[in-house]
Order: C-alpha cells, then structure tokens, then sequence
C-alpha cells in the first residue's frame, strides 16, 4: 500500500509589522510628516494667498483694508500683452542658461582637476572654493563693485595699464552687456563651488580600476569621461545643473544691487527685479502676483523632466 503525500498550500506571506504594529511602510511617511507640514504652512500660504492676489486687483488701496476686486485674467492677459514682459523674459532666460551652462563648465572641470592634484593642494583649493561659497552675497558684491569702480577700479587700472586706453574711467555698469558680464561672472564665481563640491563627491565613487582597464585598452581621455564618467555622476550632473537653472532664473540681489549701484534698470531687468518693481516699486501687486506665478509654472515646467525620472526609478526599484 502507497501513500500519497497530499499537496500543501502555502498562505500568503503577511506583511510585516512594526513594534508599534504599523506597516514598516509607513515608517518613512510618518517620519516625514513633520517636515512636510513645515513646509506647507510656511510655503503653501504664502503661494496661495499670491495665487490669488494675481487674480486681483490689488494695489496700494488694498494694503489699507480696502477689500480687492476680482478680474479673473486681466492681469495675466495686461502682463502677457506687455512687450517689456516678453524681452524681460527672453533675457532671463539666456541670461540663465548661460551663467548655469558655465557655471557646470567651470565646476565639473574643477572636479576633474581636483582628482589630479596632490592631498595638499587638493585640500588648499577646496578650502578656497568654501570661502568663496560661504561668503554672504552683499560681501561678494562690495568686493566686484571695487573691483569695476569707474575711477578707483583695479580692472580698470590693469586694463588700461596693459595698453587698452579706452578703458580709462569706462562705466561698466551702464552698459547692460558689461552690467551682464559683471553679474554673471558674480553669480558663477559664488556657485561653482557648490557645483565641484557635489561633482568631486560622486567622482570618488567612481571605480578606478575601470578607468585604468579603459585606458589599458587604448581609450582616450575624452572616451574615459565620455563613456564611464559621465554615466557615473549623471544623476548629480542632473541634479546640480537643474539646480543651477531654477536658481539663477530667480536672481535677485546680485540684479538689485548692480541696478543701484549705477546700473539702468530699464535695460537690466530680469523676472526677479521686474516682479519687483512691478509690485513694490509700482504698486501693483496684483500684476507682480502674475508675473510671479509664471516664473513658477517656468520652474515647475523646467524640473518636470528631472521629477518624472525620480518617478519612473522609484517605479522600477
């Protein structure tokens, strides 16, 4: 006589529970939560009331208690109709990219660079770049301001003592493509540190039997950073240089200051400064309000590409 082992039914496996008898899913939630409400009570209002007010007519009146009219769209459609607004924002744009575009240059070759110096050094430059980094905007910009002063500028002085006369008492400010060059080279000069510091990190995470494997096989320097690097440290390259754009699309002080210094804001205006001459300097918040939520929707437009690729790797993990 045979037996016959009957089949067994596994049950399903039930999802582990915490001590406090919670699903260690929810762990990370509740640990966040904190944070999170942080941040939509002092973010969210502030937004919301100003997604409103561009809904509005608010003016100087309001600021006393006068209740606000509602227009709807008026002060989209009277912002978007304005040429000033377009060539602002063309402005701000190319202004942008181009400090982000260099200041991603200069950062990822001082990355690079750094990997080649030797410990003394290495730690020399890195303690320069964190001064750089460290030192408050209004500082930096006394320092650039000395630097290109029409009578008593040192670059001036060199410029003229190398042979180049037409730089005696030349007013860099005045003109909105030096203002731009002064106010770019201060805005990269404050953010490639940042930039190298993050590059650097994530290039010592890189295994270097690999490169010396590529390089044993014939591949060139280029080839190396092309094909190995750069997949590497993609993630923080995307990272930094979206970083990089949301920031300097939004500049403000280093504008603001240039602009009172002697600089002709007419000429000079980005979407940070025209926000505020539009709602403080003319009172008419509720246009500033607009003007605002579009540089929001330009931010929110340009980070979707970085958010949607956090989605898809939090899908596939």
């Amino acid at each position: 006589m045979t037996l016959t082992a009957q089949p067994r039914t596994l049950a399903a496996p039930t999802p582990k529970k915490s001590v406090a008898g919670r699903s260690p899913a929810l762990i990370p939630l509740l640990l966040g939560l904190p944070a999170l409400l942080i941040v939509i009570v002092s973010q969210g209002y502030p937004l919301a009331n100003q997604l409103i007010m561009s809904f509005q007519e608010f003016g100087l009146k309001q600021q006393f208690g006068q209740p606000a009219d509602w227009v709807g769209l008026d002060n989209y459609a009277a912002v978007t109709a304005d040429p000033v607004f377009w060539v602002v924002l063309v402005r701000s744009l190319v202004f942008c990219f181009a400090c982000a575009g260099l200041t991603m240059a200069i950062g990822v070759s001082t990355a690079l660079l750094l990997t080649r110096l030797t410990k003394t050094v290495r730690i020399l430059v890195q303690s320069a770049m964190l001064v750089a980094w460290a030192t408050p905007v209004l500082s930096s910009l006394t320092v650039w301001q000395w630097l290109f002063n029409t009578r008593t500028g040192v670059v001036n002085w060199l410029l003229v003592s190398l042979g180049f006369e037409q730089f005696d008492g030349f007013a860099w400010l005045l003109e909105a493509g030096s203002f731009f060059v002064i106010a770019g080279a201060v805005i990269i000069w404050m953010s490639v540190p940042l930039v190298m510091f993050m590059v650097y990190a994530s290039l010592t995470q890189i295994d270097g039997e690999i490169l010396e494997a590529a390089q044993l096989d014939g591949a060139t320097g280029w080839q190396r950073f092309r094909h190995i690097i750069v997949p590497g440290i993609a993630p923080v390259l995307m990272l930094v240089g979206l970083l990089q754009i949301i920031w300097d699309i939004r500049v403000f002080t280093q504008i603001s200051v240039l602009q009172d210094s002697g600089g002709v804001s007419a000429d000079t205006n980005v979407l940070g400064t025209y926000v505020y001459q539009i709602g403080l300097g003319q009172g008419d918040y509720g246009a500033g309000s607009a003007v605002a939520m579009i540089m929001l929707l330009i931010t929110l437009i340009i980070s979707w590409g970085y958010v949607r690729s956090l989605v898809k790797q939090g899908n596939v993990s």
